[in-house]
């Protein structure tokens, strides 16, 4: 299980056209290094979908809780952007990053692909039912032919609203949000893409959830706090 800890960011977005190979060289050789530095993070992956119509990209954080993605060391680079961090925020459009506590996992290692799907909450104490039916839905969502991994976690958007320089300095926004999301690995985009749908059916089937937007990557990137140490 490589996405360690009990919280995760999940972010989605789409880069300017003309901007992806900038904001790819950025985010591979300064962003993710400098977020995976900060005390708490854990591993950060990026996503990457080119034929997608909307959210070509993706990025996940992994981390110790959900109090880290408000912590004063991340708020800190939040608010104290790098030069090249300046000049690619603005790139950026439909941007949606949310906190989530993770309440289940089950799987081992790393899949070559993640899909995320989106979810509202449905029906009565829908945090109460998914608390106790977390886990038997990642593992059988595990159980599917071309799953790897399963992560479902709840949104903790008042984490993440914090405003900073980063937000000032990208476009105004207003991405619909969301209540849950289970993140999906496979080892390969095929065969994952094939088992989304019957994934998403057992969401469902909890009575908690509506809707399910889903998102199918490549895992582009993949950079743990272990790899910064081992690079200090």
């Amino acid at each position: 299980m490589a996405l360690k800890g009990g919280a995760f960011l999940a972010i989605w977005h789409d880069i300017a056209e003309g901007a992806h190979e900038t904001y790819i060289e950025w985010h591979t050789r300064e962003h993710m290094p400098e977020r995976l530095s900060i005390p708490g993070f854990r591993t950060g992956k990026r996503l990457h979908d080119p034929g997608a119509g909307r959210y070509v990209f993706g990025t996940i954080y992994a981390g110790d809780d959900v109090e880290v993605f408000r912590s004063p060391a991340y708020l800190a680079r939040l608010n104290n952007p790098t030069p090249w961090t300046a000049e690619v925020a603005p790139s950026f459009q439909n941007f949606l990053r949310i906190a989530c506590r993770r309440i289940a996992h089950a799987g081992r290692g790393d899949g070559g692909a993640m899909a995320t799907i989106r979810f509202a909450f449905a029906g009565d104490a829908p945090e109460a039912v998914l608390e106790s039916r977390g886990q038997a839905l990642v593992e059988a969502v595990l159980a599917l032919p071309g799953v790897a991994a399963a992560h479902l976690g709840l949104a903790r958007s008042e984490v993440s609203a914090v405003r900073t320089r980063e937000t000032e300095i990208r476009a105004a926004m207003s991405e619909q949000g969301f209540d849950a999301v289970l993140l999906v690995e496979g080892s390969s985009r095929p065969g994952l893409g094939a088992a989304l749908d019957r994934a998403r059916g057992l969401a469902l089937a909890t009575g908690a959830l509506a809707g399910g937007e889903v998102n199918l990557y490549d895992v582009a990137f993949t950079l743990t706090s272990e790899d910064m140490a081992g690079a200090a």
